[in-house]
Order: C-alpha cells, then structure tokens, then sequence
C-alpha cells in the first residue's frame, strides 16, 4: 500500500503541477510506473519464461508500455495505478470471505494435558494414545474425542456446530474435538487417535473443499485458457490493419486502440469474482454449522428436484418415548407403573422409555423375579401378582384374550394374573422442525419431498401423514433403500436428487445420491466419509439455509457474469472504433472486478433471521 500512495503522490505531482519541461515530467511518470508495476513487470516475465503468457499481468504490461512508447504516459501510470489498488482491495476482500472458513481452523488443538503416572504432561495430540486420559481445564479446548470420567462442565461448541448456547456434560457424556470447556475441570478417557477425531476430519474436510469445483468454475478456467490469446490476436489486427487500410489515420492512433482494447479485454471479473463466490458461499454454509465437500455439491443445491428423507434420527429424534397408554380397569398411571417395574432390570431402548415417562424411583421390593422371554417380551412377579408385558405373540402363546391396538408404533400389552389389562403405545418423537422444514420446501422451493424407512408400513406412513411428506416407502432393507434410489434417480431427467441421512447406517445411499446430506454426523466416520455434505447439528431446518445460500451464491454469480460482459463489450466495441480511452479501460477492468468481488462478498452476510 505504501508503494501506492508513493507512486500516487509523484503522479499527481507530475500531472498537476507547474513543470515545463517535459523531460522531467516523464521522468516523474516513469518512476510513478516503475514502483508501482515493478512486480506487475517482474510476473509477466516470469509467467512468458515458464511459457504462461496470456494472463492479466501479462495484458496490463504490453498495454502500459506500448501507451508509454506512443507518448500516453499519464494513461499508462494510471492505468497501473489503479491496477494495482483494485488487487489491493481484492486480496482484502478475498482474505474477509478466507476469514469465514479459516474460523473453523481455529478449532485445532495445540496440545493435550495427558495423565502418565502421577503426572500431567503436555504433548502434542497426535502422540496421545488411545485408552489414556486427559485433563480439559477451564478455557481450553478439547483435543481428541472421548468419555468424561471425571468431572462436570459446560461446552462451547459454536465452532463445531454454529450453536450459541453452552452444552453441559458430565461423566459418562461422550464429547468431541474441538469443543471450548468454559468451567470447571474435566477429565475424558480418549477413545479415538487424533487421525481419526472430529477436529481431524473437520479440517481435511475444510482444507480439501476447493480442490472440487463447480461445473462454472471449470468452464471460467478453460474460458480464460482460450479467451484471451483471442482478444490478444484481435488487439495485433486492430493495431496493424486499419493503418494499412485507411489512408487517414496512423499508426499510433490505432496501436492506442488496440492497448485500451487489451486492458479492457482482461477476464479478471469473471476469473476472480466466480471461485470467490463459491469460496463465500462455503463460508457461509461453514459460518452456521454446515461442511460442504466441494463446491460442485453448492452449485448442485440450487437445482434440486427431490429430497429423499431418511426417518430414524433424521425426521424424527430416534428416541422412543411413551405416547399412549390405555388400560382398562385399572388407572393409566397404575398401569404405567406395573409395566414398568416388570421392565426395570432391562436397558432395551423401550424400558427405557417407560422409565423415563414413570420418572418417578422404582421400588425394587415389590418386584420378586422377571424372566426375559425371547421374541416375546418379559414375565415378571410382582406384588405377588404374575405381569405379562410383550406383544401379540405372547398373549396369544398364553391364550389371553384382548384387544388389538390399531395405533402407529410399538405396541406392549399387559396382562396381570392371565387377564389382559391394557396396553402401551411406544414411538419415535418427529423433531420439532421436521414439519417447518418439509412445509418450506414445498411451498418456497416447490420440491418433491420422499421418505424411505426399514420401519413398519403402519409406523412410516402415519410419519408421513403428519409431516405431509409426498411419498413414502416403508419395511425397506438398506439394499432395497439403494435400489428404490436407483429408481428415483433415473426418474429424475431434470434436476438433482438430494438423500439427507443420519449417517449411521446409510452410508451407500449417501454415497449414491447426487448430492448426500449427513445430519447430526458429529464423530460419525461413516458419515463423513460418505457424505457430501455435513449439517453439524440434528436441526433439519439448516437444510432449507443450505438451500438458499446455494441459490443466493448461483444468483450473485449470474449478476456477475451479466454485468461483467455487458460492460467488457460495450467498451470494446466504444475502443475498436476510437470513442474509448484508458480510463474507461480501467473501469471495465479493475472497477468491475472490484464490484464484482464485492458483490460476492454478500454471500456472507449472514444473520439472525436472514436465511
């Protein structure tokens, strides 16, 4: 920057103040030049020496020095001037949206406070094993993933999943890399090296993200490749052969024409502003929770046909809960309580359920035995009473007449002494966003909307109705979950296909779908690994967030290119026929690159409420 104001002040010096001679004047322009494009000069050079000739620094300098060899000195130097100042201001534009992804790098751990011994000793995290323990004191941030053994605090995991509150954990909590422990001392037994941690994977996840491009940053590589040795070739006829051909007009009137033609004809706005804003729209995505593969899976979110929805852990929480329970002569808590007292000794996911709705402590005198019957549920001896808590098939194996359940979900039906009393209706919970979420993309996006789930028909289908999902196919095995994506795929003509998973047994899917969407995949390796994209918290709504920053990306890009190449051909059009001079070169150059970078830049700006 200092070199600019420099070269700036001996410019102005030059162009506005009393000097009569000429010579002295030029020398003021030539030196402005030299300190300001010296480096423009030096890799223009370089870049014809390694055989890359037709780039920006390669255009600025043949059409600088060939205004200075006609006598435009004062167009030249402003010409580098404002060259150089629209990089100025581009690197920091570049560096604002870096900033938004090289946030998440800061979730690197720089050492681990390992017990070895009756020592606590500070090593790098890559040289802890697995099965030791390490020490979290309050401020520092967790190194590798594993389970508190000792010790009560709250996390701060805004950079791992975008979210502002603190989460409190304590022994037995499983935790992850990269969490920020905000009080108290923790003790965690480690449970993965730090090649296989969520931070780890996080950042090779970050740092590969540019390596795959967008179908329209492919196109904007091999469009500069052949773009501008063609404007090159026209600059060279539109300085030689005019002259030849019209009698009137010189030499040095069209070789001016044709250097303002060459600053005019750089592909900087297009070649800059495109990658810039797939790289913002990454930061975006990265700014509220949301890893992104490449930028191809961005530019693929803006034309989605279908979504396919897995329903376990996905739509719904993938936590049992009691949601009915109907008895017929006793009370609806009594039979709460029977049910669970039979189920307490287990911890299936259902007695846990019914432990969690009873919420109340368990009186283990009243029960005398409990037999686990296989496939069929659990015999129990309470209160001197013989309880039956199954299914179908176990009152129907002890011939107990009752009532069948007609209600979506697991069914236990109870029976005391040899007679049915009731039953117990166990479910799923849909996440509280689920519908919001299918609700938006349906009306705001007009996308189609499916379900696949290895769950009952009668289960998946009352799911679907509530959260009025356009098709839905149940009772399906994870190979029949791929070939109903087959089906669906080729289906497809136009628009991509979307699967949005939890990440635990869905990988081929994920890895199958045009773009495969893993959700609350923390310290999920398959989920990562398979997925193109990683929604960092279990909130579905992040994906119609997704959506839209994917949308405003390809907007902003498309605005981009309209306006760039409106501008470039009206003044190429203005400079072939003699009405252009350098300055406007310089504004259909470095003005709209530098509006164009700026216009990418929106793509950041996220807030509360905005997406």
């Amino acid at each position: 920057m200092k070199k600019i104001i420099i070269s700036v002040i001996l410019f102005l010096t030059a162009y506005i103040a009393p000097i009569n001679q000429i010579w002295i004047k030029n020398s003021l322009y030539l030196i402005s030049y030299m300190i300001v494009g010296f480096k423009v000069i030096e890799e223009a050079i370089e870049k014809i020496l390694h055989k890359e000739l037709f780039d920006e620094t390669f255009l600025m300098t043949i059409a600088t020095i060939g205004a200075i060899l006609i006598g435009e000195f004062p167009e030249a130097v402003a010409v580098m001037i404002f060259y150089q100042i629209g990089e100025t201001l581009q690197d920091y534009a570049v560096d604002k949206s870096k900033r938004a992804i090289t946030d998440v790098m800061n979730i690197r751990p720089d050492y681990a406070n390992v017990k070895r011994g009756e020592e606590i000793i500070k090593v790098d995290p890559k040289e802890v094993k697995i099965g030791e323990s390490i020490v979290v004191k309050h401020g520092e941030k967790i190194p590798l993933d594993g389970k508190i053994i000792e010790g009560t605090s709250m996390l701060d995991t805004s950079s791992i999943t975008g979210e502002s509150v603190p989460r409190e954990v304590t022994v037995g909590d499983n935790v992850i890399s990269g969490c920020i422990n905000q009080n108290g001392v923790i003790t965690i037994k480690v449970e993965k090296a730090f090649t296989e941690s969520t931070v780890s994977k996080i950042l090779d996840l970050v740092e590969n993200a540019s390596e795959k491009k967008s179908k329209s940053e492919n196109f904007m590589t091999k469009f500069a490749k052949y773009y501008t040795p063609i404007v090159v070739l026209i600059a060279v006829i539109l300085a030689i052969i005019p002259p030849i051909i019209f009698k009137d007009t010189t030499f040095s009137d069209w070789l001016y024409r044709a250097l303002t033609f060459l600053v005019v004809s750089c592909p900087c706005a297009l070649v800059i502003s495109i990658p810039l804003g797939f790289f913002s729209g990454l930061g975006g995505a990265s700014k509220i929770g949301i890893l992104l593969k490449g930028s191809n899976y961005l530019e693929a979110m803006s034309n989605i046909k279908s979504i396919i929805f897995d329903k376990t852990g996905t739509l719904t929480e993938g936590v049992f809960e009691v949601q009915n329970v109907k008895s017929i002569n006793l009370k609806n808590e009594e039979l709460l309580e029977i049910a669970t007292l039979a189920e307490s000794d287990s911890n299936h996911p259902i007695s846990l359920s019914l432990k969690k709705a009873y919420n109340k402590e368990i009186e283990k005198n009243r029960i005398f035995s409990t037999k686990e019957l296989t496939g069929l549920g659990i015999c129990a001896i309470i209160d001197d009473k013989q309880v039956l808590v199954g299914n179908e098939k176990l009152l129907k194996q002890e011939k107990i007449e009752y009532t069948k359940a007609d209600e979506p979900g697991t069914i236990l039906y109870i029976a005391i002494n040899q007679k049915f009393e009731g039953y117990i209706v166990i479910s799923d919970k849909i996440k509280e966003d689920a519908e919001s979420t299918i609700k938006t993309l349906k009306t705001n996006y007009k996308i189609n909307t499916i379900m696949l789930t290895g769950d009952k028909k009668s289960v998946g289908e009352d799911v679907a109705k509530k959260l009025e999902i356009d098709e839905v196919y149940t009772e399906l095995l994870p190979t029949e979950k791929a070939e109903k994506l087959e089906e669906i795929l080729k289906a497809n003509d136009s628009g991509k296909v979307v699967f949005v998973g939890d990440g635990t047994n869905d990988a081929p899917v994920l890895a199958r779908a045009d773009v495969g969407i893993a959700m609350g995949a923390l310290g999920s390796d398959a989920a990562i690994e398979a997925a193109d994209v990683v929604i960092m918290t279990d909130e579905l709504s992040k994906l119609c967030k997704l959506i839209k920053i994917s949308r405003k990306t390809m907007r902003i890009l498309k605005e981009n290119i309209i306006f760039a190449i409106v501008i470039k051909i009206a003044v190429l059009f203005i400079s072939a026929i003699g009405l252009g001079t350098m300055w406007q070169a310089v504004f259909a150059d470095v003005g709209v690159t530098l509006l164009a970078v700026l216009n990418s830049l929106r793509i950041l700006y996220i807030k509360k409420g905005r997406y």
